[in-house]
């Protein structure tokens, strides 16, 4: 008989999650300051930023089939070795470039997380603790996302040379992270044959549902990236707010909120759960406009918290929809087509709205930003909303 899987092992697994989202978002509260020391533009600081994603769609794609063929450890392994060498190029960073290949290997990381990582919770927790697993998986996911930015701003507020310490406990969590993968029992190796790696796909019948769930997810998720991308350099230069730790603690409330709302809705109908996503979206982008044109800081606090609620309601609504429609065979690539559908918008806009703040104007550009995040949002909430099935 199967023996009955140790709690310790699910609270370690989850850990190694944690860990890798850390890493994510803990240089928000630091872009003002890297911004000073190496003089670049609000540009290039979105073209810094959408790097992560670039590495994370790019890993999306190919982590997961490559975790089922060659084990869970043999991919999350290099995973946490990139999120290392990450830590390593933000902790010593005197240049642009290294900035960038710091976050494109964070990138990478958090794509083997969301893939290779979140399916070991899954396997360690086995058929016993399904539930627990699937739970735990989603809160160290969020908490670690949340946490980052905390340690980071609360430490960038407090010292004078905030950089090296805060990566210095980084490159601890993941290397405690990396003896947990070494010493877990995780899946081996389960399919056989002469590798094949290809794009997800999405059987025809199902792409409705899915590119529901793309059109409200994408939006909210574009959302919290301008927050995390912009946000900081809105209260630095706009509303003269200089505080690392209200931007990191505006990050850690906004994936808190993403959580929240998603546990107080979960008996909604997709529908409704949908039309909420668009909602809250459009009145995040309300909150901006009034934060910048009123320099309202709790406005921009708020518009935070609501594109969280954004985020994670349209999210739920998609992934929902997959787990009632899509079958067993495609499920894992119709997670994947949603997450890529929503993260190209929420890399692309805000790159093209921070050159357009380095041209018109940081209250211009964010404002431009706010009206076509509401117009997509709109269109794409009330299209989900006629469409979707409960």
């Amino acid at each position: 008989m199967k023996a009955t899987p140790a709690p310790t092992n699910l609270w370690a697994a989850a850990w190694v999650v944690t860990a890798v989202f850390m890493l994510s978002n803990s240089p928000t509260p630091l872009y003002v300051h890297w911004q000073q020391q190496l003089g670049f533009s609000s540009g290039v600081l979105t073209v810094i930023f959408a790097l992560y994603i670039a590495g994370l769609l790019g890993t999306l794609l190919i982590a997961g089939q490559l975790s089922d063929r060659y084990g869970r450890k043999l991919v999350l392994i290099p995973g946490l070795l990139a999120a290392l060498v990450a830590c390593l190029l933000f902790a010593s960073a005197t240049s642009i470039m290294m900035l960038a290949i710091g976050r494109f290997l964070a990138g990478i990381a958090v794509g083997v997380i969301v893939s290779a990582g979140m399916a070991a919770v899954v396997d360690v927790g086995g058929s016993e603790h399904k539930r627990l697993a699937a739970l735990l998986a989603s809160v160290a996911m969020v908490l670690g996302a949340g946490l980052g930015p905390l340690l980071s701003g609360g430490l960038a507020q407090s010292l004078a040379q905030p950089v090296l310490p805060i990566f210095s406990i980084e490159a601890l969590v993941l290397l405690s992270a990396l003896g947990i993968v070494w010493w877990l029992p995780l899946r081996r190796p389960i399919t056989s044959g002469p590798a094949r790696l290809r794009l997800p796909t999405v059987p025809q019948a199902n792409r409705r549902q899915v590119a529901c769930g793309i059109v409200t997810f994408g939006p909210g998720i574009t959302a919290t990236s301008f927050v995390l991308a912009l946000g900081p350099s809105l209260l630095s230069h706009l509303l003269d707010v200089r505080s690392p730790l209200l931007a990191g603690g505006m990050a850690c409330a906004m994936f808190l909120t993403a959580t929240g709302v998603q546990l107080a809705v979960k008996h909604w109908p997709i529908r409704r759960t949908f039309a909420a996503s668009a909602a809250a979206t459009v009145l995040s982008m309300v909150g901006l406009v009034l934060a910048i044109h009123a320099s309202l800081v709790p406005a921009l606090v708020a518009s935070a918290l609501l594109a969280g609620a954004g985020q994670g309601l349209g999210q739920l609504g998609g992934l929902t929809l997959i787990g009632l429609h899509v079958p067993d065979s495609h499920r894992a690539q119709a997670n994947a087509v949603l997450n890529i559908g929503g993260y190209i918008p929420a890399g692309l806009l805000p790159v093209a709205t921070g050159y357009l703040m380095d041209a018109v104007g940081l209250a211009s550009g964010a404002t431009l930003f706010a009206l076509v995040l509401t117009v997509t949002a709109l269109v794409g909430g009330i299209w989900a909303t006629r469409q979707a099935s409960d």
